[in-house]
């Protein structure tokens, strides 16, 4: 019995020992497969020169006090070197708990949180109102399927143009306002009616997307579902909360997940309905890009540190949506 144990043991180990290492099986794999990576490589290098390396340069940039001033630059036919030095994790710290930490992060990160809740919350459930009433045998529904898509067909400047001169002091909304005896607030001047009037612009173009998403998935549904249970009895209510939800799992966490990021980032309609007015209407990343071109001398390190902390934050949230999900799917499954 010994000897068969160390004879199966020394197998065991010559095995290991002629197991090709990492660049063997590296040139192996590229000697099969050299077709996939000729096609893999020309977006490879586009990400890498798009993506990674402005991504390595900021997070470099963060780490020193670049600005402006100290940045290599030219001034006619003189060339200035850069001049700035490496501070380490100063700017972070700077951020977060230095003086003033409060009016220049902590309370843009709060309004940034709330206007990303708010906004998603109402792209969702209008959204999906909007797709259930499209899912429906309704007489013109094509053309209602069109009217409700341009606001996200039409660019968004355009859009959010349009929305600045209708609640302007003398704009369409406060007129109506005025003609129903209704307080005319301030949307562009008043910072919790900028905030209102924030949420109304974007909600306006962001239902189109969650709409058309969710009537796709609706339409995914087997109507045999909906036929077995009204056999069963069961209400409209019923319905919609045991077969549509359901249904709509995977399309609803795909959706949702698009649109919390999409919402945090949101750069256009804040920067375009209010420009670099409104300092309590401003998100995090509207923020960041007035520190690094919205004033003088234009702060490139703490502009660069402010892209890294929304990364983190939402790389954060992506790692933990997509385990409650996981875990909803086993509980579930």
């Amino acid at each position: 019995m010994s000897v068969a144990v160390q004879g199966a043991t020394g197998k065991g180990s010559r095995e290991r020992d002629q197991r090709p290492g990492p660049l063997e099986r590296l040139k192996r794999s590229y000697a099969k497969h050299w077709y996939a990576y000729a096609m893999v490589a020309p977006v490879v290098l586009v990400l890498g020169a798009l993506v990674l390396y402005p991504l390595a340069e900021g997070i470099w940039l963060t780490l020193t006090d670049a600005n402006s001033l100290n940045v290599a630059r030219k001034i006619g036919v003189n060339e200035i070197p850069a001049s700035y030095r490496f501070v380490g994790f100063h700017n972070y710290a700077d951020i977060l708990w230095g003086p003033g930490s409060y009016d220049r992060f902590w309370s843009h990160f709060v309004w940034t949180i709330a206007w990303t809740a708010i906004c998603v919350c109402l792209h969702y459930t209008l959204g999906l109102g909007l797709a259930v009433l499209l899912n429906k045998k309704l007489r013109g529904r094509a053309a209602y399927r069109m009217l409700l898509i341009l606001p996200w067909a039409v660019p968004t400047f355009v859009t959010v143009f349009s929305w600045r001169l209708m609640l302007s002091d003398g704009g369409v909304v406060n007129t109506v306002l005025s003609a129903l005896h209704l307080p005319e607030p301030g949307w562009l001047t008043d910072p919790w009616a900028q905030k209102a009037a924030a949420i109304l612009v974007n909600t306006w173009a962001g239902v189109p997307f969650m709409m058309i998403s969710l009537l796709g998935g609706l339409q995914s549904i087997p109507a045999e579902l909906y036929e077995a249970a009204e056999m069963d009895g069961a209400t409209r209510w019923q319905q919609f909360r045991h077969i549509t939800l359901p249904g709509l799992r995977s399309v609803s966490s795909t959706v949702v997940l698009l649109g919390v990021i999409w919402t945090f980032n949101q750069f256009n309609v804040i920067f375009l309905l209010f420009g670099k007015g409104a300092p309590d209407a401003q998100l995090l990343v509207t923020w960041a890009y007035r520190l690094g071109f919205g004033q003088i001398p234009r702060d490139y390190a703490q502009s660069a540190a402010y892209g890294v902390i929304l990364l983190s934050i939402l790389i954060v949230f992506t790692a933990f949506y997509r385990r409650w999900l996981a875990r909803n799917e086993q509980a579930n499954g």
